[in-house]
């Protein structure tokens, strides 16, 4: 059986071992257990302790170089990377729960690597399993071959319905608002001192929702609602499929260059307003990346012009609802960065018809930024502000709408 088809072909027997041996709860990674090595001319070698057996498959990706293993269902608690990591030809390792009931990990690859071996054993007395596999180095023309997502039933999310748009409110009835916590699932966001960004916006995500109905005139639907990942092109279908009339992510960066802290509002833009907007917009898309996306057939460029006219419409708005959600944060006492109100190419924003910021509360890199978004009663007054913010954008879109109808 050949390198390319022994991962995919793997797959199958292990969900006919798993259904035999019943594995139907969540297995626990054991840390002790597990662990990455290089054995030189052997390859590089895959460990994972696990409390049972579960079902899993392992596939590679380029563009860049990836290897992704996915499971049915692992936690990952107590697994620390930078001791599970002692490979020089692995170059960076994520972990962490994908979609409901499944979870991910991704190995980013210093140079192309294809799957030689892999076994994986129980402990018929403990029920623990030991899951091994050997990589080996490969050529390029190779590792392309065989990359890609397999399509397997019980493993892919089914291909979304075809349903009719939501109408928009417009200028009767309350505002449909859809906010974005980012991050999510396998991929943390920016990390300091036991905090990790979607943790963080998760939360105040929900404050916020629960302000904005108590506030009146908003209806409020999110991205996620737990621990999940979402990738940057569902966010923006989920906004759609909404009916959504307003898109609002919400981050809390780590950013070195430029005066990284205070919030600030971003709107979209293919030239970035400074360095450090351009930077950042690079690191927020390669969360999709990290979370192991197919991104080798997608154009970075979007051609359709009637696209482009769209987002000309749009972008007064979502202009004037950027100010105005920066004037109610500050009105909220801030603190606000120095230049509140930036540009920058993030993907997240790219919904033609739909006007979309991105909200950096604060940046973790701060120490000043990070104590006050751990702090709740911060949080409740940057989350009236930005209601605010959207109560008087509203009122103004009207009046604007209402003067170009006549």
């Amino acid at each position: 059986m050949s390198r390319i088809f022994y991962a995919i072909a793997l797959f199958w027997a292990l969900t006919t071992a798993a259904v035999a041996h019943d594995f139907s709860a969540l297995a626990r990674v054991v840390p002790d257990d597990s662990r990455i090595v290089d054995e030189g001319r052997a390859g590089v070698r895959i460990d994972l302790g696990l409390s049972q057996g579960v079902p899993y498959r392992v596939f590679s990706l380029r563009d860049p170089y990836r290897m992704v293993l996915d499971f049915q269902e692992v936690d990952w608690t107590g697994l620390d990377p930078n001791t599970f990591l002692q490979s020089d030809r692995i170059s960076g390792v994520q972990f962490g729960a994908y979609v409901p009931g499944w979870s991910r990990m991704v190995l980013e690859l210093g140079a192309p690597l294809a799957v030689d071996s892999a076994e994986l054993r129980i402990d018929e007395t403990t029920g623990g399993a030991h899951l091994s596999l050997i990589l080996m180095g490969t050529d390029f023309d190779t590792f392309a071959a065989g990359s890609g997502v397999p399509r397997q039933q019980g493993w892919d999310l089914p291909e979304p319905a075809v349903t009719p748009a939501v109408p928009r409110q417009g200028a009767s009835g309350a505002l449909r608002v859809m906010l974005d916590p980012g991050h999510g699932g396998i991929d943390p966001g920016a990390e300091v001192d036991g905090s990790n960004e979607k943790t963080l916006m998760l939360t105040f995500a929900r404050e916020l929702r629960e302000q904005m109905l108590r506030a009146g005139g908003f209806e409020v639907v999110m991205t996620r609602v737990d621990d999940q990942f979402v990738s940057l092109e569902r966010r923006i279908a989920l906004a759609h499929r909404a009916g959504a009339d307003v898109f609002i992510s919400l981050h809390a960066d780590i950013l070195s260059e430029g005066r990284a802290h205070g919030a600030a509002v971003y709107t979209l833009s293919e030239a970035a307003s400074d360095v450090a907007s351009d930077k950042l917009a690079e690191r927020h898309d390669r969360g999709d990346l990290i979370a192991g996306i197919d991104l080798s057939g997608a154009d970075d460029q979007v051609a359709d012009v009637l696209l482009d006219i769209a987002r000309q419409e749009t972008k007064p708005r979502t202009d004037a609802l950027a100010r105005a959600l920066a004037d109610g944060m500050t009105q909220q006492g801030g603190p606000m960065n120095s230049r509140p109100i930036r540009t920058a190419s993030f993907s997240v924003l790219k919904a033609a018809d739909i006007p979309s910021v991105l909200v950096e509360l604060g940046f973790l890199s701060s120490p000043r930024d990070l104590k006050n978004i751990r702090n709740p009663e911060w949080r409740m007054g940057m989350a009236q502000g930005i209601v605010e913010g959207l109560k008087k954008w509203r009122q103004e879109d009207r009046i604007k709408r209402s003067l170009i109808g006549q």
